[in-house]
């Protein structure tokens, strides 16, 4: 059998094969638009790969010969991404509890095919080779560890040089890996990369450059819906982040009315960090906030909207405790929680809310507050850090992060005073001071990316570096199909 990732919960080979051929059909539950696209995702991937056209169609019971995909029948253990995939010699069951695990059913399913079919899209149906399509049979009963499986984009320091095809890119390789959340962090001091209708200068101004200097960028309303949606498709939530009340510089630079003084800074381009703060005194800076939260809340079906809070070492601790105050406030008046980075636990937290860590204790403060915390610790998750002295992009004040150390560590064991029960599930960060480009993003993010993708869906009892790292090994040929641009394994 082919290497998995994630690794599943249980996997129990039988024996046997199933071979697909061009009169293999797709059945799903009769009338469920949401399996009927995920049957068309699955037809469309096997058809871009095998040159066939195969049909989706609605069956009471799984046919002979058939890929069906169901909600009937899988155990109600399984929980909400949960699934259960059996192979037979005369077919393929998908069976779940929500379409959600339906859709990761069929990506272990894609890890069954021949990693080869994933680089074959446009090639004729007298091309296939059916010894290619053969999977063995076996019975997989599998269910995610935490609900929080995630990866953030930093599109501040850099905008994508793709712009939404790059990240278009990022979520379907997420998405073959079972992750669930895409947090994009839209603003910083170098960048503002939404369009705010009601404060166009913004992205006018505080979206035209980047670091060093470089073009800037930012999504206009309706590209930013186009990711949520597509993002959906894939069953990925995007996370918007708006950094408050630092790393605001290029806020401050596009409207003087948000500084104390009076008066716009330049536009900032280096990566120092802490030096900007927005004017807490101030009335308008409060209405600002407002208009910003409704407008990104209102594009954004997910429940949460994160405000950053981290590194604002301008703000007076007094100031940065009223201002995060009313600014839980806001967004909790819109309709959604606050997500912040770890150092908003200085505040009273409401129910709700929900804190990311990365470098201190102040998670275990908002977990004992009755927070969860998504766990992100620089040290294991940060893929902007080097792999090794060598490594040519990234930064390494976190210290080097091999594949092995991204690996190599588990949520529940990170901090004290942080209980399993109060984790939502893991995350990993990818700032983009040193990246430019989809080929260098692709770099640092994989293969450390699959390993956190592991972390935060597969059981931690039986999961080890040494077993692993063969695993990942057998990937190398599905990541070069894709044309992934990866870190070689040499560890």
């Amino acid at each position: 059998m082919n290497p998995i990732i994630p690794l599943p919960v249980s996997a129990v080979e039988t024996g046997a094969a199933f071979t697909l051929t061009d009169n293999t059909t797709i059945t799903i539950d009769a009338n469920n638009d949401e399996l009927a696209a995920i049957g068309g995702y699955l037809a469309g991937w096997l058809g871009a790969a095998g040159g066939w056209e195969l049909p989706v169609t609605t069956a009471a019971a799984p046919r002979a010969g058939a890929i069906a995909l169901t909600l009937s029948g899988a155990d109600a253990s399984l929980g909400a991404e949960g699934y259960q995939l059996t192979v037979t010699p005369e077919g393929v069951v998908i069976a779940a509890n929500r379409p959600a695990g339906l859709f990761y059913g069929v990506q272990t399913l894609r890890q069954l095919l021949p990693a080869e079919l994933e680089g074959q899209a446009g090639r004729s149906a007298q091309d296939v080779n059916l010894a290619d399509w053969t999977i063995p049979t076996v019975v997989i009963r599998d269910a995610p560890r935490f609900g929080w499986r995630g990866m953030m984009l930093d599109v501040a320091r850099h905008f994508p040089a793709g712009g939404v095809e790059d990240v278009k890119r990022l979520i379907d390789l997420m998405a073959l890996y079972k992750l669930n959340r895409l947090h994009l962090h839209l603003t910083d001091d170098q960048g503002w990369r939404l369009m705010i209708e009601s404060w166009p200068r913004l992205a006018e101004v505080g979206g035209s450059m980047a670091v060093d200097g470089d073009p800037g960028g930012y999504f206009t309303q309706a590209e930013y819906a186009g990711l949520v949606a597509y993002a959906a498709s894939r069953y990925i939530d995007v996370v918007p982040e708006i950094d408050l009340p630092g790393h605001t510089n290029a806020a401050l630079a596009s409207y003087p009315e948000l500084n104390c003084d009076g008066t716009a800074p330049d536009l900032y381009t280096d990566i120092g960090v802490g030096f900007s703060s927005l004017c807490i005194d101030k009335e308008i800076t409060y209405q600002f906030v407002d208009d910003v939260i409704r407008e990104v809340a209102a594009l954004t079906p997910g429940p949460f909207i994160h405000v950053g809070g981290d590194e604002a070492l301008s703000t007076p601790e007094a100031d940065y405790v009223r201002f995060m105050t009313r600014v839980q406030q806001i967004v909790q008046a819109h309709g959604k929680q606050m997500l912040a980075w770890e150092e908003a636990a200085r505040i009273e937290l409401a129910p709700g809310s929900a804190v990311q860590h990365w470098h201190d204790e102040m998670a275990a403060h908002a977990a004992s507050q009755g927070a969860q915390v998504i766990m992100s610790p620089a040290a294991h998750s940060y893929l902007d850090m080097k792999y090794d002295d060598t490594t040519a992009l990234g930064l390494n004040w976190a210290g080097n992060v091999s594949v092995e150390k991204a690996y190599s560590w588990d949520p529940a064991a990170v901090q004290p005073g942080i209980a399993e029960s109060a984790i939502l599930g893991v995350e990993a960060p990818l700032w983009t001071e040193t990246v430019r480009t989809l080929e260098e993003l692709e770099y640092l993010v994989f293969p450390r990316l699959l390993g956190i993708a592991e972390i935060g869906w597969s059981p931690a009892a039986g999961r080890s570096w040494k077993e692993y790292r063969v695993r990942l090994a057998g990937h190398a040929a599905r990541l070069e199909a894709l044309g992934v641009n990866f870190h070689p394994l040499v560890e």
